[in-house]
């Protein structure tokens, strides 16, 4: 049973705040000892529903903060990394029931988002997206193809991983050009290629972690809907990886995401 904190999040909001309005109606207050617990809880409840409030407002709307668990995003991403997603950039939506009632952007190509897992939509995942609604994907020796054209490639060379992401040790650089986006991806040379043809249905997406060989992604369990996603990622705002021997990665504080 996974913990739903966006739903205690917004119980405890609206439990608050109603005791803080219901307190202002209350007069000449007997301080019994059954009143002296009941005016307690109002007492906390006045000053927790600000908190509560301005919490749910930021989380639900502005930013949601979240923590990198796995390899499947680096070199882009590193396990430990924590991030921020911009909840609004693609619309704004309803805690709980995830309703869209406000349209902004649409995602584009390139774009790392944090989605709930198609198949689970209580865990939330984060990839890049690759292909858009109408795209024809392929995927052939490692290498991308979308509406039949390549994505272009570049080696670099040996990835030189550390810490919590020292099992990707000799693994490849690569830098990929997706249109206007550039970024490194990692290839795995002892691993078999998963070979692929797929067009992409209206209003979902597909998309692939950055470590390709090392990511559970739109090859194995398919498209990403639309209404299923969280918010583009865009800033690193603190790294712990207690497996390096700096567990606190100085560097990638205030680092873009892109």
């Amino acid at each position: 049973m996974s913990f739903d904190f966006e739903l205690l999040l917004v119980l405890l909001t609206i439990f608050t705040g109603l005791i803080a309005l219901a307190s202002y109606f209350i007069l000449n207050f007997k301080y019994t000892i059954k009143s002296k617990i009941i005016s307690l809880i109002i007492e906390q409840s006045k000053s927790l529903f600000p908190i509560f409030f301005i919490v749910l407002i930021l989380r639900s709307f502005i930013f949601e903060p979240f923590r990198i668990p796995s390899a499947s995003m680096m070199p882009t991403l590193l396990i430990g990394d924590f991030i921020l997603v911009n909840k609004y950039d693609y619309g704004l939506r309803l805690p709980v029931t995830h309703e869209k009632f406000f349209k902004n952007n649409l995602p584009e190509r390139g774009d790392i988002v944090v989605f709930r897992y198609p198949e689970n939509p209580k865990i939330p995942y984060i990839k890049r997206i690759i292909g858009l609604p109408g795209d024809k994907i392929a995927y052939y020796n490692k290498t991308i193809y979308i509406n039949d054209e390549v994505v272009e490639q570049v080696t670099i060379g040996s990835y030189p991983a550390y810490g919590a992401g020292l099992p990707m040790r000799g693994s490849i650089l690569v830098l990929e050009k997706l249109g206007e986006v550039e970024n490194n991806i990692l290839i795995d040379p002892e691993r078999d290629s998963l070979e692929f043809v797929t067009k992409i249905p209206d209003s979902h997406y597909f998309v692939l972690g950055d470590n390709r060989d090392n990511s559970k992604d739109s090859r194995y369990w398919g498209f990403v809907p639309e209404e299923n996603l969280v918010g583009k990622a865009f800033i690193i705002w603190m790294n712990w990886d207690g497996e390096s021997k700096n567990i606190i990665n100085y560097k990638r504080i205030g680092k873009s995401i892109k």
